[in-house]
This record gives C-alpha cells, sequence and structure tokens, in this order.
C-alpha cells in the first residue's frame, strides 16, 4: 500500500477493523458463456485476482469472498492471487441476488462490527487510492462515520443501471434499479457503481428487512442504503468522476475494451519508465506482470505473456511467444520462437522458428537455430544446435555442437530417459541418440549414428548401431610419451 493511501486510512476517527467483502458467486449469463464470469481471463489473469490484488493494497483484517457457480474453480483463482490462507469463503447457495450473497456472510462476521467494504469481483481496474478515499469519508462523515458509503457515478447513457435518488437537500434518499423506475427517474444519470462501505451490523440489521418486491424477485443491496436512511441512520454518497475505473465487466464487448486499456497502460509504462523501445506498439501484445530492461527492442507482433522477465538490450523479433520465460541480456530471440517456463541465459541467441518448454535453459553464450526443440534440457556454455534438432531430456556440456537433424530418442514406450552430452563433443548430422545414453567429452559421432551405448572420452564413432572407430586421442598420447622420453634423456646427458 503506498503512503498516500495508508494515510487516508488512517487519518479517520474510527478504529474498526476494515474487512472487504467480494462477491463472485455469479454466472453472468451476458457473457454468453459456461465459464463464471469473475473467472474470464484480463491481461492474463482472472477478473477475480485482479479485485483481490487491489483488496490486499488497504491491508484489511479479512478478505470474504462469496462464491456460488463454480465455486472450486474461483476458489482456486482466488488462492493463487493471495495463498491459500489469503482469504476466507462463503458460498451462496441459491443465486437470490446480491442482498442474499451478502447475507451468506453473516455467520462468518457475526463476531465484529468493522466497516466492511464490498466489491464485486468483475471490477478489475478499481485502485486501492480509490477505494481508500471512499473508506476515509466513510469513516470521517460527519465527524463519527456513516453507516453506509456508497459509491456513484454520472454517465451520458445509464440505461440498464440504478439511479440514485436524492431528497431536496441533495442527500441520499434510495437506489432504484433500471426495471423497477419510473419514467422520470429513468432520466436521472446519477448511478450507482456497486462498491459500498457499511459498518457490518447496521448492514446485517438492514438485510433482514430487505424482501424480494422487485421485477426479479430477488434480495438487493441495493435495498439497504434506503433501509437504514429510513431508520435515521446516515448514508454518505461518495460521487467518483472516473465511470470507466469503477465499471464492471458484464460482456465480451466490455472484456475486450479493457483488455485494450490494461494493454496500453501496460506499454505506456514500459517506454516512460523502463527504457523499452516497442517497434509497433499497436501491435505488440505484453502482460502487465511481464518486466523488460532497458534498451531492448520489441519488434511487432510479439506476444509476452505470464510473469515473463527480459534483461537489457535484447532483440525480441517478430512472431515470438514469450509466456513465464526469463530471459537475460544482450539475448536476440529471431522470428517465430517460443519460449515457455523456460530460461535463456546472458548473450544467447534462439531462433528463429525455435521451442523450448519445460524449464529448458541455455547458458550464457549458447545457440539454437532453425526448428530446434528443447524440452527439459540444459544447453551449456557457448554450446550450438542450429538446424531442425530435438533435444528432450538432456544435458550438454559446453563448446558443443549438435549436427543438423539430431533426436535424443528420449521416450521408449514407457518412460523417458535422459541424455548427457559432456563438454567439446561433435554430434554429426542426423545422430539418434537412444536414452539412456551418454557421449563423453571430447567425442565425435558420424553422420546418421545410431548410439545405444556409452561413448567413452575422445572417441569417434558411426553407424548402425554407433561402434567405436577411431580413439582421438591416441596421437596426443604418442606425442606425450614421445615427449617425456626426450625430457627423461636429456636428464641422463646432463653433465654433473
Amino acid at each position: 500500500m503506498d503512503k498516500q493511501t495508508q494515510f487516508a486510512l488512517q487519518d479517520t476517527p474510527t478504529t474498526a477493523q476494515l474487512d472487504v467483502l467480494i462477491l463472485a458467486a455469479g454466472l453472468g449469463t451476458r457473457m454468453r458463456s459456461r465459464t463464471a464470469k469473475v473467472l474470464h481471463r484480463l491481461g492474463g489473469r482472472p477478473l477475480i485476482a485482479h479485485v483481490c490484488r487491489t483488496a490486499t493494497a488497504l491491508d484489511p483484517g479479512h478478505i470474504y469472498v462469496i462464491v456460488g457457480h463454480q465455486a472450486e474453480l474461483v476458489e482456486q483463482a482466488v488462492k493463487d492471487e493471495l495463498g491459500a490462507e489469503g482469504a476466507i469463503f462463503v458460498t451462496q447457495t441459491e443465486q437470490r441476488g446480491t442482498g442474499d450473497a451478502v447475507m451468506a456472510a453473516r455467520e462468518a462476521l457475526a463476531d465484529t462490527n468493522s466497516t466492511l467494504l464490498v466489491l464485486s469481483g468483475d471490477v478489475p481496474l478499481v485502485s486501492a487510492r480509490t477505494l481508500a478515499a471512499l473508506i476515509q469519508q466513510h469513516r470521517a462523515h460527519r465527524g463519527r462515520g456513516a453507516a453506509c458509503t456508497l459509491l456513484t457515478i454520472k454517465l451520458e447513457d445509464p440505461t440498464g443501471y440504478g439511479r440514485i435518488i436524492r431528497d431536496s437537500e441533495g442527500r441520499f434518499e434510495r437506489i432504484v434499479e433500471q426495471k423497477d423506475a419510473s419514467a422520470a427517474e429513468k432520466q436521472l444519470n446519477e448511478i450507482n457503481a456497486g462498491i459500498y462501505c457499511f459498518e457490518a451490523r447496521a448492514l446485517f440489521r438492514a438485510l433482514e428487512k430487505v424482501k424480494p418486491e422487485n421485477a426479479q424477485g430477488e434480495y438487493y443491496l441495493t435495498d439497504v442504503p434506503g433501509i437504514l436512511r429510513a431508520e435515521g441512520e446516515d448514508v454518505s454518497i461518495f460521487l467518483h468522476t472516473d465511470a470507466r475505473e469503477v465499471s464492471g465487466i458484464n460482456t465480451r464487448v466490455e472484456l475486450a475494451e479493457f483488455e485494450n486499456i490494461i494493454r496500453r497502460r501496460t506499454l505506456r509504462k514500459l517506454m516512460i519508465d523502463s527504457g523499452v523501445t516497442l517497434i509497433d506498439p499497436a501491435h505488440t501484445y505484453i502482460s502487465p506482470q511481464a518486466q523488460i530492461g532497458r534498451d531492448t527492442i520489441i519488434y511487432p507482433d510479439v506476444h509476452i505473456e505470464g510473469d515473463t522477465t527480459i534483461g537489457e538490450e535484447c532483440e525480441i523479433r517478430s512472431g515470438t511467444r514469450l509466456t513465464n520465460a526469463r530471459i537475460g541480456n544482450n539475448v536476440t530471440v529471431k522470428d517465430h520462437s517460443v519460449i515457455v517456463d523456460s530460461e535463456v541465459s546472458d548473450n544467447c541467441t534462439v531462433g528463429p522458428f525455435a521451442h523450448l518448454r519445460m524449464n529448458a535453459r541455455m547458458e550464457e553464450g549458447s545457440a539454437v537455430g532453425n526448428f530446434v526443440e528443447m524440452k527439459k534440457s540444459r544447453l551449456g556454455r557457448k554450446s550450438k544446435s542450429m538446424h531442425l534438432t530435438y533435444l528432450g531430456d538432456a544435458t550438454v556440456g559446453e563448446r558443443t555442437n549438435i549436427g543438423a537433424g539430431t533426436i535424443t530418442c528420449n521416450y521408449d514406450g514407457k518412460n523417458k530417459h535422459a541424455t548427457v552430452i559432456e563438454d567439446n563433443v561433435k554430434i554429426g548430422s542426423d545422430t539418434m541418440l537412444v536414452a539412456p545414453v551418454t557421449v563423453g567429452s571430447g567425442s565425435v559421432t558420424g553422420a546418421g549414428a545410431v548410439v545405444t551405448k556409452d561413448v567413452p572420452p575422445d572417441t569417434l564413432v558411426a553407424g548402425v548401431p554407433a561402434e567405436i572407430k577411431k580413439r582421438l586421442n591416441e596421437n596426443k598420447e604418442e606425442q606425450k610419451d614421445e615427449a617425456e622420453a626426450i625430457k627423461d634423456a636429456s636428464l641422463v646427458t646432463q653433465p654433473e
């Protein structure tokens, strides 16, 4: 929580604990989807995750989430964002309106008289600063705090939204839903944004009086402020000026519009704050969670997803997709490469048309080229695999060259097996390495070899199946023996 938000929450006359209640039980029929609305993704994360992250910035005592449709999936999305103990889940067994949803949490909140902030799980852009200002006004209203404060906005076209009815002095009187509004009330343009602060005991006392006397036959949370006002309680209105920030997402059209908003914000921040060059921002897609270093250049039609990190002075060429990738400094990723859940160290080159997945790792100065796939493998420092190769469950040492068409045959029909290729090895084109197998340091395989057993160091193997053709260190041993003989002879003839 930033200092301004923290100050806003502390500079109030009440000491009541702040709790947050997030409504996430609905299916969202206007989405025309079998997936619960709050699970639809925005900026790579479920809608509910955005709201949960904002809620935590307020440092509440507890976060309660009301679940219903696809409850297990919604709960998992919240846990992924907040951790296993980050929220308390309450189930709304029947979908009988927002009032019924909040009432479901009564037992969980029975022993508290907290200030309760009620949010919808489909309002992803609302900021902690706006919510802190709402809470501050709620707690400071008339010097003693309000029983309820609701956030409102004014729209040029308020069709479909509940209207705010004020009395002759401009104070809150009640909310009327679109389907229940008179012709005169429909002309009003101040609407309820669906974000509230309540004093918990006052809220649940009023909820007992809510009746399903409306066109939908539902229990409306929107009736509560009017009930409290009729009981003589203070109800405060927080009129906000940014309608987009506090708007919910109800259709796929709105989801796409919000996606563009988040994308533009992300790209602008990268260019201004991080010193990243985007050749064509209109055709660049970068996750808000991604981190990219200074002087990196991103070409058009690049997709950077999830928690990807990219270092400084990199080039990411067109058609590339990076998902939860870790890219070092001075790395070039050429066109149409895919890197998923994998790591590329400093000064490496990837692609074009390369695929790294399942925790593949390229060490410093290594390179993979055209149509090379690495799966769950490590390529050592300054090693290369430049053409048409599959490295699966493989460990490749330093300064090793993998020839075109090489395949590590890691699957025997039942289990996966590892291939180890040590330092300074030359793997000939079209070699098949039938795992489990090790190729020792300094060895060479002939073109088209099928290696089915371990290759000793400094050995040339070839054939199908591959056999030892030559020990590559024989000349080295002869030269060593000759040098030692000359040295010994010189010592014998050395004068005393």
